[in-house]
């Protein structure tokens, strides 16, 4: 399972989700957490200094929200189904893999592009 990612609130601005990184668990190259928004939920990691990572945080064996971060994996905790950073299923019973967003990162604050 690895550990439990953090949960950050996301801010729904109608085309987009915000989320300020600095003081959190995205503030430093490596960190994950978990964003949750009125427009869905999502698993973000921060791949280097300007750059994210951000999918869909439902499973799509069986619709769990994924709370769990290894290494560079994440993992559903329901049936055990994993993920790479982008998505791609690295281990089932999942088949498809979480759909990938577009990110900016400006000023500090994380924008995912709906």
């Amino acid at each position: 399972m690895g550990s439990k990612l953090g949960v950050l609130s996301g801010r729904f601005t109608g085309s987009a989700v915000q989320v300020t990184a600095a003081g959190s668990p995205l503030a430093g190259v490596g960190g994950a957490a978990l964003v949750e928004s009125t427009a869905g939920v999502f698993l973000i990691s921060r791949t280097s200094t300007s750059a994210f990572s951000a999918i869909d945080a439902v499973c799509t064996h069986e619709g769990c929200t994924i709370t769990g971060f290894a290494g560079d994996t994440y993992v559903c905790p329901c049936h055990g189904s994993r993920y790479s950073l982008n998505g791609q299923v690295t281990g089932g019973p999942a088949r498809a893999s979480l759909r990938r967003y577009n990110t900016t990162f400006t000023d500090g604050v994380l924008t995912i592009a709906l």
